[in-house]
C-alpha cells in the first residue's frame, strides 16, 4: 500500500493536503512534526507533516510527490501540534498559518534548524592605541565602544547597534585592531547572582500556592497593586522550578519591556535566558526558540508568538500584564496569546501565572466562577506606599501646555526636590488636526475616514492610521489663505511648550516616533534610570511595567478621552491605563502622587477608582456588563469585509447576516451588517457583522456551518472578509 503524507502547507488555506513521499528518502513515513518541501502550485513550499496513511480522497495517480525532508527529527512534538489544532479550530483559521506563527521565520523559510552561532568583537593589543583614518568615522565608533566595553562586544550588544557595524568590523580586523570570534555558548552555572529578596506575607502564600501545585495544571490570576512585587513571585516560582530541571515560558505584552524583565531575571537566576520577540534579527530568533526547544535555555522571555514556543521540559507558562490588549492579535490570524497560553497549560498539565495590577474584567470573572485561583497582593513592597491620586477640574482654569496651574505648580516643585515626573499623554504628533482658520478646511486623510496629524519637526501630515504621509502645506489648498493652525495636543507639541516652560529641565519623550531607531528606546530608558532625565512624557509606552524609582509625580494629562466611547470595553481601557500610569509614581521610599486633568471629575469612572481603586471599578464595570450582557457574560465573533467600492462589504455580509440567520435560531445573535466605526481606511470601505451567544457551543457550532457557505458566494472575490474570535475591539 502507498503511503500518503497528509501536510499541512504553510500559508492561509484551511485545508491539508495529500502528498506521496519523496523519492529520495530510504525511510517513506516521517515522524509527525518534520518539515518537508512540497510542488504547491507553480512553487514550492514548505509544510509541516501531520499525519501518515494508507489512504487518501484523491486517486494516487493525481497525487504529486513530496520533495524532501527538512528535519530528521521534528520540531513540533505531539504537544505542540495538538496545541496548533486546537487553535486553529478555536479560531477557525487555516491549520497550516497557524503552524507557521509556530516557527521562526528562518525555518518557514526552509532554512536548516540549526543554531546560527553569534559572534562578538575582541578588541587587539595593537588596536588598544590604533587611530583609523579621518575618513574611516564608523571605524573610529566601533574602536571607542570596544574601549568602552572593556575590549569585548557581545551579540546581545551589537544587535542593539543602529547602524551597520559589520563592514567596519571587517575593516579593522583586516589590520589586525579587533577579532571576530563566535560567542561561546551560554552556561547553565558560573553565574553571579543576586540575594533572593526576603518576601511579605502575601507574596509568601502567592508563591507556596503555587509551588503546591507545580505537577498539574491550574490557573492563578495575580492581582498585585502596582509596585506589589509581582516580579518577585514570578522569579521565586521559577527558582523552585529551576532546581526540578524545568523550564518556563514568560509572556510579556511589549518588545519594550523585555531588556529590564530580562536584567532582573539574569540578577537573579543562574542560568541563561533566552529571548524571542520580532526586534530580533532571524538568526537570533532561531537560536533562542531552538535553545528553548531543545532545553538548552531554561526559561524564554518572549512577546505574543513565542507562546507557540516548543518546551522540552515543561514547567509553567507565566502571562505579565495579562489585561493589555497587545496579547490580541489584530490582523491575519487573530490570536489571543493568553488565551491560548492558557489553552496550552491545561494541555502540559502545568500550571500558568496571570499576572496585572489591573486584570481583564474576563479573567477576574473567570476567578469568580472558580476556572482561575485568585491570589492578591494587597500592598507596594519594601517601604514605597502607595500614590495619592487627585484629581484636576480643568474647566474655567487657564491651561499652559495642555496642563492646569496647580499640575505645573506640581511639577515645578517636584524638579526643585531633584525628583523626576511622568506626564502621559496618549497622542503622538504635535497636534491632531491641522484647520485653516479663515474657511474652515480640515486637513483629512484620501484613504480615510481620518484626520491627517502633524509633525511638525518633519514638516509633515501623517495618517496614524494607514501610514500616509503629505508635506504641510503653506497655505489652504481651498480658498489659499496662509493661517494654518494647529489644534489639539500630541506628545511632540507637549515636549516643545514643556521645553519653554521649564528651560533648565531635561525632556525626555517616549512614543513610536521618539523610539523609532533602533536601541533608542534602551537608551531613553537608561537615561532616565541614570537620573539623566527630568521630565519623561509619552504615549502608552510608558504605562507598561516600567520601574522608575525616582520619578515621584505622574500627570495624567487628558483622562477624558475614553470616557465617551462607541467601544464597551472604553471604559476598562480607560481604568487599566490610568492605574497604570499612575504605578509609575512613588515606587521607591520617596512617596508619589497622581493628578488626573479631566472636566468631568464627577464621572461614576473617575470617582470609582479614586474611592476604591480597580477592584471597586471593576464591580461596578462586571455589573454593567451583566446587565446589558456583554462580555464576559455572552461570546462574540466579529466578521469583518472590506471593498474599494462602498457597497461591496455590507453585500457580502447581507448574504451572511441572512444565512446566520437561518442557522442560529435563538441561540446566537446577529447584530447588523454596519459600517465599521472607522467606515473608511486605507482606501477600503469597512463593514461588520457581531455574532453573540450566551455559551461558546452554539457560537462556534454556527461558525463551523457559516464559514464553508462563505467560501461559496460570487461576492467573497470583490471583498478582503476576515473572522475575529473573541474580538477585543470592535472597530
Amino acid at each position: 500500500m502507498p503511503i500518503i503524507l497528509k501536510v499541512a502547507v504553510l500559508a492561509p488555506i484551511p485545508k491539508i493536503f495529500d502528498y506521496l513521499p519523496p523519492a529520495s528518502e530510504p525511510d517513506p513515513s516521517p515522524s509527525l512534526g518534520v518539515r518537508v518541501t512540497v510542488p504547491f502550485g507553480r512553487k514550492l513550499q514548505v509544510g509541516i507533516v501531520l499525519g501518515v496513511d494508507t489512504i487518501s480522497a484523491v486517486d494516487e495517480s493525481r497525487l504529486r510527490q513530496a520533495i524532501a525532508y527538512l528535519d530528521h527529527e521534528p520540531l513540533l512534538g505531539a504537544a505542540d501540534l495538538a496545541l496548533a489544532r486546537w487553535t486553529a479550530r478555536y479560531y477557525h483559521h487555516p491549520i497550516g498559518e497557524v503552524l507557521a506563527s509556530a516557527l521562526p521565520t528562518l525555518l518557514r523559510q526552509g532554512r536548516p534548524a540549526r543554531v546560527q552561532a553569534g559572534i562578538h568583537l575582541r578588541l587587539t593589543p595593537s588596536g588598544q592605541t590604533a587611530t583609523p583614518p579621518a575618513r574611516a568615522a564608523k571605524q573610529a565608533a566601533l574602536l571607542s565602544l570596544l574601549r568602552q566595553h572593556e575590549g569585548i562586544l557581545t551579540a546581545e550588544v551589537l544587535s542593539r547597534l543602529d547602524w551597520d557595524w559589520r563592514s567596519p568590523a571587517k575593516a579593522l580586523a583586516a589590520k589586525g585592531w579587533v577579532q571576530i570570534e563566535q560567542e561561546p555558548p551560554p552556561t547553565l552555572s558560573g553565574q553571579k547572582t543576586q540575594a533572593r529578596f526576603e518576601l511579605n506575607a502575601a507574596q509568601r502564600q502567592a508563591v507556596a500556592a503555587v509551588a503546591a501545585n507545580l505537577d498539574r495544571f491550574h490557573a492563578y490570576l495575580l492581582e498585585g497593586v502596582t509596585g506589589s512585587g509581582k516580579t518577585e513571585v514570578y522569579l521565586e516560582i521559577i527558582h523552585k522550578l529551576l532546581a526540578l530541571g524545568r523550564q518556563a515560558l514568560v509572556l510579556l505584552p511589549e518588545i519594550a519591556l523585555t531588556p529590564q524583565l530580562k536584567a532582573r531575571f539574569q540578577n537573579r537566576l543562574p542560568c541563561p535566558i533566552g529571548v524571542y520577540h520580532s526586534g530580533l534579527s532571524p538568526g537570533e530568533r532561531l537560536s533562542n526558540w531552538l535553545g528553548f526547544q531543545r532545553g538548552e535555555l531554561p526559561i524564554l522571555l518572549g512577546t505574543r508568538s513565542a507562546v507557540f514556543a516548543p518546551m522540552a521540559r515543561p514547567g509553567l507558562i507565566v502571562v505579565d500584564e495579562e489585561h493589555d490588549p497587545s496579547f490580541k492579535q489584530q490582523d491575519g490570524f487573530r490570536f489571543s496569546a493568553r488565551d491560548v497560553a492558557v489553552a496550552r497549560a491545561r494541555q502540559l498539565g502545568i500550571p500558568i501565572v496571570l499576572g496585572s495590577a489591573t486584570p481583564a474584567l474576563e479573567s477576574l470573572h473567570n476567578a469568580q466562577q472558580g476556572r482561575y485561583r485568585l491570589l492578591y497582593l494587597p500592598e507596594r513592597a519594601g517601604q514605597a506606599k502607595a500614590p495619592l491620586l487627585k484629581l484636576i477640574d480643568i474647566r474655567n482654569h487657564p491651561l499652559k501646555a495642555g496642563l492646569a496651574p496647580p499640575v505645573l505648580a506640581a511639577i515645578e516643585a517636584t524638579l526643585s526636590r531633584t525628583e523626576q515626573a511622568l506626564l502621559f499623554l496618549n497622542r503622538r504628533g504635535f497636534a491632531p488636526v491641522l484647520i485653516c482658520h479663515a474657511c474652515g478646511w480640515v486637513a483629512d486623510c484620501a484613504r480615510c475616514a481620518a484626520r491627517l496629524c502633524l509633525h511638525r519637526r518633519e514638516l509633515r501630515l501623517c495618517c496614524h492610521h494607514c501610514g500616509h504621509t503629505r508635506s504641510l502645506p503653506t497655505h489652504c489648498p481651498n480658498c489659499r489663505a496662509k493661517d494654518l493652525r494647529a489644534l489639539g495636543q500630541g506628545t511632540e507639541r507637549l515636549e516643545t511648550e514643556l521645553s519653554a516652560l521649564f528651560p533648565s529641565a531635561r525632556i525626555a519623550r517616549l512614543d513610536r516616533d521618539a523610539t523609532r531607531r533602533k536601541g533608542s528606546l534602551d537608551k531613553t530608558i537608561a537615561a532616565v534610570h541614570r537620573g539623566h532625565v527630568d521630565l519623561l512624557l509619552g504615549t502608552q509606552m510608558l504605562s507598561k511595567g516600567h520601574h522608575f524609582p525616582n520619578v515621584t509625580l505622574a500627570v495624567i494629562v487628558d483622562a477624558d478621552a475614553g470616557l465617551y466611547s462607541t467601544d464597551f470595553r472604553a471604559s476598562e481601557r480607560l481604568a487599566q491605563q490610568v492605574l497604570q500610569v499612575a504605578g509609575r509614581a512613588g515606587r521607591s521610599e520617596k512617596p508619589g502622587q497622581v493628578l488626573i486633568q479631566t472636566r468631568h471629575p464627577d464621572h461614576p469612572l473617575l470617582t470609582a477608582l479614586l474611592r476604591g481603586g480597580y477592584p471597586e471599578f471593576a464591580k461596578h464595570a462586571l455589573a454593567e456588563r451583566r446587565t446589558a450582557g456583554l462580555p464576559p457574560y455572552s461570546y462574540q465573533a466579529l466578521l469583518r469585509a472590506e471593498a474599494h467600492q462602498p457597497e461591496w462589504p455590507e453585500r457580502f455580509l447581507d448574504q451572511a447576516a441572512a444565512h446566520a440567520r437561518s442557522l442560529a435560531a435563538e441561540a446566537v445573535q446577529v447584530l447588523g451588517p454596519a459600517p465599521a466605526p472607522m467606515p473608511r481606511r486605507a482606501g477600503y470601505y469597512r463593514a461588520q457583522l457581531l455574532l453573540q451567544a450566551e455559551r461558546r457551543p452554539p457560537l462556534h457550532h454556527l461558525l463551523d456551518r457559516l464559514l464553508p457557505y462563505l467560501a461559496t458566494l460570487p461576492d467573497r472575490r470583490k471583498v478582503r472578509w476576515s473572522l475575529d474570535v473573541d474580538p477585543v475591539s470592535l472597530d
